[in-house]
């Protein structure tokens, strides 16, 4: 079942914040050690590729038809993406049999969501305000291709401005992929009911 294409920019990012949430609740109501992980690397994926598509293609576009203002939004949207890198890549190779695991997943989605709240109330009412319903259509088929090319694995060293992250994420894109075929995964089919669940 093919993914059905978000009508705006706002939709494709609501739909990749539900289901990083959705995510992170499979790892605590995960069963055994086993799932767990593979709820975690199902969430690592996704946030990574999530937001250095945010900052290829969204950021852009606030700053080029916001000017100014749009400047200072994505300003704060990286300042928020930095935190929410960092707590990733100390979670992404972590146990969730350490100690550490949980409260570490708890501030991650707490950082999270905060940038999702300042995304949602002040990032995108703006920007969807100076776009056509044809403009918004097509950053969100960018954002969503973008995604495809992107690493998959959190690198908060790595810069994140274009052109500069554009070229590392190039960089490193291959290699997470790589080191994907080693880790575990949950299910498709039990990540596409997930999907469905919240339709």
């Amino acid at each position: 079942m093919a993914p059905k294409e978000p009508n705006t920019i706002s939709e494709a990012i609501s739909e990749d914040h539900k289901l990083l949430d959705l995510y992170a609740d499979n790892i605590r109501s995960a069963k055994s050690l086993e799932d767990k992980t593979k709820w975690r690397n199902q969430l690592t994926w996704a946030l990574a590729r999530h937001a250095i598509s945010e900052e290829l293609t969204m950021y852009p576009a606030m700053e080029k038809h916001l000017g100014e203002e749009g400047l200072q939004l994505t300003n704060t949207d990286r300042e928020q993406h930095q935190a929410v890198k960092d707590d990733l890549y100390k979670l992404q190779s972590m146990s969730p049999s350490s100690d550490s695991f949980f409260p570490l997943l708890d501030r991650l989605m707490t950082d999270l969501h905060e940038h999702i709240k300042h995304e949602s109330e002040e990032d995108m009412p703006r920007l969807e305000n100076k776009l056509s319903q044809e403009e918004s259509q097509a950053l969100a088929r960018n954002f969503e291709r973008t995604k495809l090319i992107s690493p998959t694995r959190s690198h908060p060293s790595a810069p994140n401005r274009p052109y500069f992250e554009n070229f590392a994420a190039m960089l490193a894109a291959p290699i997470d992929r790589f080191q994907d075929l080693l880790r575990a995964w949950p299910d498709w089919r039990e990540v596409a009911e997930k999907h469905r669940s919240m339709l």
